[in-house]
């Protein structure tokens, strides 16, 4: 048999299903910008992008030459770390809705593959919403029975 949510985590999925939604957003994005990026920086064209240069606010300069700040690094570095927070969210997500791990794994690929955090989003979070659909329709049966319990 499957393992549930418990009832008294609704609250604390609700609001690490937002979480998970932010991050899903912010990640997929910046690996857009990353692919991006790497077009620019890997392919003929071999340009990175430089902020707040003499060449303008933003430019695309030759590679190595860049002199103010290398937007190009921010890019991979900031796609780096909110992946990690990407993760802890998929994590605290899968953790409070009690998934098999196998669905961890399918949440986390998809702050790897361009454009798949946006889909994943969209099927993971109709599906928890779904299931605290479900769940808090037993719920007014499971908190009445709590309630008469004695203290």
């Amino acid at each position: 048999m499957a393992l549930r949510p418990k009832i008294s985590d609704i609250p604390k999925i609700r609001g690490a299903l937002k979480l998970y939604k932010v991050s899903a957003y912010v990640t997929g994005t910046l690996l857009l910008l990353l692919v991006l990026e790497m077009v620019f920086k890997y392919t003929p064209i071999h340009r990175e992008i430089e902020l707040g240069g003499t060449n303008g606010f933003i430019a695309l300069v030759p590679d190595g030459t860049v002199r103010a700040v290398n937007l190009s690094t921010g890019i991979l570095i900031a796609h780096g770390w909110l992946y990690v927070v990407y993760l802890f969210t998929d994590f605290r997500l899968w953790s409070l809705m009690r998934w098999p791990f196998s669905r961890f794994i399918q949440i986390a690929l998809g702050g790897v593959v361009p454009f798949l955090s946006f889909i994943v989003e969209h099927f993971i979070s109709r599906r928890a919403t779904r299931e605290l659909a479900e769940l808090e329709a037993t719920a007014p049966v499971a908190t009445q029975r709590a309630e008469a319990a004695p203290h």
